[in-house]
């Protein structure tokens, strides 16, 4: 091989590791950055299509506060609350000033890491701002668990007599 061949191969290899390391690291980077978001039903038994969170994962939590469940540290701003859809509900343990709209039988997001299957230690929590509002990611999960109930006539007539 020429030696203008060889410098050119040189460098056409040079210019698809660089592209390559670059782009893995561009992948890395934004893999570190994504939360993904869980309600409590799908935390403890996993989405439908199998996928379940892994202890030390980051990631988001959307339901109800469970009433009678917040617990605050009198020595603290530390706050352990349940969090409930449908189905099992999650532990979140939060240490900060909570948002003022926070509230039991309130919908919440937290962020936060996955400390054991049913316990999430969050680095914020976010509180709806009004009746209407749900944030999207948990009124799509409760729109899909929450199937309004179809009665037929005669199921209507057989429960009034």
């Amino acid at each position: 091989m020429n030696p203008r061949r060889k410098k050119r191969l040189t460098l056409v290899l040079a210019l698809v590791v660089g592209l390559g390391a670059t782009i893995g690291l561009l992948l890395y980077a934004l893999n570190q950055n994504m939360d993904l978001f869980y309600t409590p039903t799908e935390l403890v038994n996993g989405k439908p299509d199998g996928t379940k969170p892994e202890v030390g994962q980051r990631l988001r939590i959307g339901g109800m506060v469970v009433a009678g469940s917040v617990v605050r540290d009198p020595q603290s701003l530390q706050v352990s609350f349940d969090v409930a859809d449908v189905g099992p509900a999650v532990t979140v343990k939060y240490d900060g000033i909570l948002p003022d709209l926070f509230r039991e039988g309130q919908g919440i997001v937290a962020q936060g890491v996955l400390v054991d299957s049913r316990t999430i230690e969050a680095h914020e929590v976010l509180a709806k701002h009004d009746e209407e509002y749900m944030p999207p990611e948990v009124a799509e999960a409760m729109k899909k668990t929450h199937e309004p109930l179809q009665y037929s006539e005669t199921q209507l007539q057989g429960s009034s007599n």
